[in-house]
């Protein structure tokens, strides 16, 4: 086994891991439960046994299904260990070798087949807020979400440049409002947003549940459709979900070995750019209402560890004039983590019990996101909206804005 590609791979990183354990600090589940296999330093031990042996056990894999693949850690790190991309190598091969359980994997073949499919999925959520009266009142809140979104036209102010949006698959089931904010707040800078037909879902969901090849294949299907989409006056390529806008950059590896996939997709990384990159607050400030409501933060982690950007976003609010309330442990997840709130259910909602927490502290009228899985996931037992915070700005573009 160690003389294959994954295995060479998943062999430097281990190497590069020092044991210093810093990374413990900062791991969610480790906070949790306290075992040291529940944490970085732990999983890398397994990983590092496996590679050497070959043998496996039920063990080692629970203990990588409980990663949140949050990559707190590799903010931690000061080695540079990759362990996200690890857990990305390690845990598809235990799966095969060591087999995850029955519940398991029919959770992980409902979720594949319907949540990336936007039709597919939108009669799952159809019937289900039909039954929403003998529904619990968590899922009655998340049901909710988006129901009265506008898509009405956006205006455009000023030169107009062109933004390709990605449609989304849950996102624009479950809440379409936030694409909605989106056309309306970019419209206010000059930006013509545009959604591509077959830009669907980016392939994320797919991927971290070890199903590559599918992975492979929506990411073929999105970047031939922005493919048709660009022209000159094309300025960048965003997906307003942070998870969604963290995976498309990792289209330019996952089709590095395709000859014809690899040009386009390192087209699109060029041109990918994140909502908070677009936004001049010296600009949009003005067409805001002087009232804007006391926000909460909740920064994704996707967006803080995977792309890098953490406090830009508070940032980018404090500047708009808006009350940025202080969050304990803002650096934790959520719990949420793409399908992580189905597969391991009680980790889940013990992290989101405690974020609520520490977001509520500052007693805020409203909790702000960048990512659907976090506003569906806090919204069950959150006991103030939570919303995108393009949402949350549109709302607060005045009355002629």
């Amino acid at each position: 086994m160690q003389r294959q590609p994954f295995a060479r791979e998943a062999a430097g990183i281990v190497r590069s891991c020092v044991h210093c354990g810093f990374c413990n600090a900062t791991c969610p589940t480790y906070q949790l439960t306290g075992n040291e296999l529940d944490g970085p330093r732990g999983r890398i031990y397994l990983v590092k046994n496996w590679l050497e042996s070959g043998a496996a056990s039920a063990t080692t894999l629970s203990h990588l299904e409980r990663c949140l693949l949050c990559r707190n850690c590799e903010t931690t790190c000061p080695s540079g260990v990759e362990f996200g991309r690890l857990a990305e190598l390690a845990r598809p091969r235990l799966d095969a070798t060591v087999g995850a359980s029955v519940a398991t994997r029919i959770k992980r073949a409902l979720l594949r087949a319907s949540v990336p499919y936007p039709r597919r999925y939108r009669r799952v959520i159809d019937a289900a807020r039909a039954m929403a009266g003998v529904l619990p009142a968590k899922w009655r809140r998340v049901l909710r979400l988006g129901a009265s979104a506008s898509r009405a036209p956006a205006a455009i102010r000023g030169q107009r440049r062109r933004v390709l949006l990605l449609g989304g698959c849950a996102q624009s089931i479950f809440n379409p409002g936030i694409d909605a904010a989106a056309e309306r707040v970019l419209g206010q800078l000059g930006y013509a947003v545009s959604i591509s037909p077959g830009a669907h879902c980016c392939g994320a969901l797919d991927y971290h549940l070890g199903d590559e090849r599918a992975a492979r294949r929506h990411a073929c299907a999105t970047v031939d459709a922005w493919s048709r989409d660009l022209t000159p006056d094309t300025v960048g390529i965003l997906a307003t979900s942070s998870g969604c806008s963290l995976h498309l950059r990792e289209y330019a590896r996952l089709l590095a070995d395709d000859k014809d996939y690899a040009a386009r997709a390192a087209r699109i990384l060029d041109l990918h750019r994140d909502a908070l990159d677009l936004i001049d607050s010296a600009e949009l400030r003005p067409l805001l209402r002087a009232d804007p409501p006391r926000i909460a933060v909740q920064t994704p982690c996707t967006l803080q560890h995977g792309m890098r950007f953490g406090g830009r976003l508070e940032h980018l609010l404090r500047e708009l004039g808006f009350v940025v309330t202080p969050v304990a442990e803002s650096h934790l997840c959520c719990g949420s983590a793409g399908a992580y709130s189905i597969l391991q259910p009680a980790l889940s909602r013990a992290l989101r019990a405690r974020k609520l927490e520490h977001l509520m502290v500052g007693a805020p009228a409203v909790i702000a996101t960048a990512n659907i899985g976090c506003q569906l996931h806090l919204t069950g037992t959150a006991v103030v909206p939570v919303k995108h915070w393009l949402e949350i700005v549109a709302e607060a573009l005045s009355v002629d804005a």
